[in-house]
């Protein structure tokens, strides 16, 4: 990893020159952030998740069912979602064209037909994505990774045209190490500037956003604590809990604050970091609407009137990375109400709640959080004219008057 500090002053005055203006500043506490790791990290610092599971049993076997450690995997029948049966495994493209997803006996493949003629197969060798909206698939080309053109979209059940991807059969857009970095926990780049692209060692990839992501290359750790079974202080490691208010909502930034444009070669940024010294951050004010509800969600949560107020708020004051929460609306709503009660003195509360009483605290989140349509993730399914969005819950958290409307015509049903 490059030493950052001797690049400190450049960076701050192009910080300066781009913005007088940092949202950071404004709604992240002040206090000096603990230095990150820099000491040119490879394959060899890491020991995987499963070592984690002899010492943290419970924490890993709940973990392990999380979207963060399901977003990326080796493709097979268990991490595959999409039918494979005859009628069901096709997407067409034009008259004609089409790609098949097929079982053959050494893997899964996409299947280029013209015709009926096949013109191209690629294997699904990655999953891209946990099968919550969707999951885009990968190929290994000889060293490089590229995305395949046909996606599995979750609210459909139905096989799709990847996100972005022109409308034709394709199967030669390059997955970079920018990519990766947020659908895995590490990836050992092979540098080849001569040829302008990027190529990945296969054998050396953690995949999934596993317990290493936030704790840091645990190699050593893993090491010094089997040697020293009697030390109840865990070394060599990172304990998120100790991090200051930006250094927490820097490493969920990493991969929920939008297009991040790097300086730094990808996965030099550690647990702990500053953001700052890994990407050019945009730090001009943003109109909320026009944020996108998909990969921004900082930036949407950074808008909001809750996140604004507080001087402690972050991305785990709401969500507990060590479970599968998802669609816990109560469990959510309960976590609103930690702040937005009666007994706290100035505390803001919802105007619904003299009008239909404690039923209201059950679910905070259709109303000030709803679902909507994302444009990053839409697609065009079979036989549409339009592409159709995945619908994501916002974090630009404010009252949404329809939404309320909604609720209440729902709760009387």
């Amino acid at each position: 990893m490059v030493n950052w500090i001797k690049y400190r002053s450049t960076l701050v005055a192009l910080i300066v020159m781009l913005s007088s203006v940092i949202i950071f500043t404004k709604c992240m506490n002040g206090g000096k952030d603990k230095a990150g790791t820099d000491s040119g990290l490879d394959f060899s610092a890491y020991a995987g998740s499963a070592s984690c599971a002899t010492c943290h049993k419970q924490i890993f076997e709940s973990h392990i069912h999380t979207a963060h450690f399901k977003t990326s995997a080796i493709a097979g029948d268990n991490t595959v979602s999409g039918s494979f049966d005859t009628a069901k495994n096709v997407f067409n493209f034009s008259a004609g064209a089409s790609i098949r997803m097929e079982k053959h006996p050494d893997g899964l493949y996409q299947v280029a037909y013209i015709n009926g003629v096949e013109k191209k197969r690629q294997r699904f060798d990655l999953v891209i994505g946990s099968g919550t909206k969707g999951q885009s698939f990968a190929a290994w080309m000889n060293d490089n990774l590229v995305q395949l053109a046909v996606t599995y979209f979750a609210a459909a059940h139905q096989w799709s045209n990847s996100p972005g991807y022109p409308d034709r059969m394709a199967f030669n857009r390059p997955i970079t190490s920018r990519c990766l970095e947020c659908h895995a926990t590490f990836a050992q780049v092979i540098p080849r500037p001569e040829k302008g692209n990027e190529a990945f060692d296969h054998k050396k990839m953690i995949l999934g956003v596993d317990c290493e992501k936030c704790h840091g290359p645990a190699a050593r750790h893993v090491t010094y604590q089997q040697q020293n079974p009697n030390e109840k202080k865990g070394q060599y490691i990172i304990n998120p809990s100790s991090f200051t208010r930006r250094q927490s909502l820097d490493l969920c930034t990493l991969c929920h604050g939008g297009r991040l444009q790097k300086i730094k070669p990808s996965f030099s940024f550690m647990a702990g970091d500053s953001l700052s010294g890994f990407f050019n951050l945009d730090n001009a004010p943003k109109n909320a609407d026009n944020i996108d509800v998909h990969g921004n969600q900082f930036g949407l949560l950074a808008a909001s009137k809750c996140f604004v107020r507080s001087e402690t708020m972050t991305c785990l004051t709401c969500h507990d990375p060590h479970k599968n929460e998802k669609g816990e609306v109560a469990l959510f709503s309960q976590r609103c109400m930690g702040c937005h009660n009666e007994k706290i003195a100035g505390a803001h509360i919802c105007k619904m709640t003299s009008g239909i009483g404690s039923q209201i605290s059950g679910d905070c989140i259709s109303c000030h959080m709803p679902e909507q349509p994302s444009m990053a993730i839409a697609v065009m399914l079979q036989g549409g004219q339009t592409p159709t969005p995945a619908l994501m819950h916002t974090h630009l958290i404010k009252p949404y008057p329809e939404e309320a409307r909604k609720w209440k015509i729902k709760s009387k049903l």
